[in-house]
């Protein structure tokens, strides 16, 4: 039966390498708790619709002008492009629904999971070298657990393999429940240092670290691989990886991978009228370096 509760999706990538084995359909879902400074996709984090404007594709009021025509608020103001004063915008959508040049877009649109299922069923052509399949992202896909367990089940159904990826700051209960119905599981461990990832995320690891923990002990079985984003003045050092590392000892059926920081996610930031909270701070190439030969060396079990 289709929950009644359907979240809102800001992306569907196809022919995706980077998440999960093979050729891989993503289906990213809205909702986050998490605030994590460095975040790429800042449209991710609320459960609901909101607006971004893209500046360089405005076409200007001389050429168009419906937006500021039709906000009830009076928070675009237009020249030779707009602006959008976000502290006035009551998210109305208004503005987004007459751009003819999609300069105002809407972030989120529902679907059911029959249409989520057939449209990645049109790209299972693709899934039959290297276990290709559905991998559901966010946000953080187990803000919806009811859905979430839905679409995973209903993959399973069509022999589509699974995976999500996940910050694992949830309740156990939907995370195992959702594993029922995974092939693979993408896990972030972001720092073994509560304070500084309560600091930097706006949570603490207690729970993901918990989670991740009974995971293992219930699932062993299932390939898990665990990513830690190496951000600068959060976890660039050798010391916070090999935490990381030795708490990955012994985990079952656990490979590892360090994503060295990048600021690809910062002009989403101003379309989305928010601060980027990461400013300009760059991983240093010797640190960025040193943390990769480390993973490369525990991979290897030297």
């Amino acid at each position: 039966m289709q929950t009644k509760k359907i979240p809102y999706v800001f992306n569907i990538q196809h022919y995706s390498l980077h998440d999960g084995p093979g050729i891989r359909t993503i289906v990213f879902l809205k909702g986050c708790p998490m605030r994590c400074k460095w975040c790429c996709n800042p449209e991710s984090q609320r459960t609901t619709q909101e607006i971004s404007y893209v500046q360089n594709q405005c076409i200007g009021e001389q050429a168009c002008g419906f937006c500021r025509s039709l906000c009830p608020k009076q928070a675009i103001s237009l020249h030779e492009t707009a602006s959008i004063d976000f502290s006035k915008c009551s998210q109305c959508m208004k503005c987004a629904e007459v751009c003819p040049a999609q300069a105002i877009k809407i972030e989120g649109k529902r679907y059911t999971v029959s249409e989520l299922l057939d449209i990645t069923q049109r790209d299972a052509v693709f899934y039959g070298h290297g276990n290709g399949g559905l991998t559901i992202s966010g946000g953080e896909p187990l803000t919806h657990p009811e859905f979430l367990t839905e679409l995973l089940c209903g993959a399973k159904q069509r022999r589509i393999h699974t995976a999500i990826e996940t910050c694992g700051q949830a309740e156990y209960a939907s995370l195992h429940q959702a594993a029922k119905y995974l092939d693979y599981i993408l896990y972030d461990i972001k720092s073994m240092n509560a304070e500084k990832h309560l600091q930097y995320t706006g949570w603490s690891n207690t729970r993901i670290l918990s989670n991740f923990e009974t995971l293992c002990e219930e699932y062993p079985n299932l390939p898990k691989k665990v990513r830690t984003p190496i951000i600068p003045g959060f976890n660039d050092t050798v010391e916070d990886i090999q935490a990381i590392l030795d708490f990955l000892k012994d985990k079952p059926n656990t490979t590892y991978e360090p994503l060295p920081y990048h600021s690809f996610g910062r002009g989403k930031y101003k379309a989305l009228g928010r601060p980027y909270e990461m400013g300009d701070a760059v991983l240093a190439p010797d640190i960025r370096e040193e943390i990769l030969t480390l993973a490369k060396q525990w991979k290897k079990g030297i």
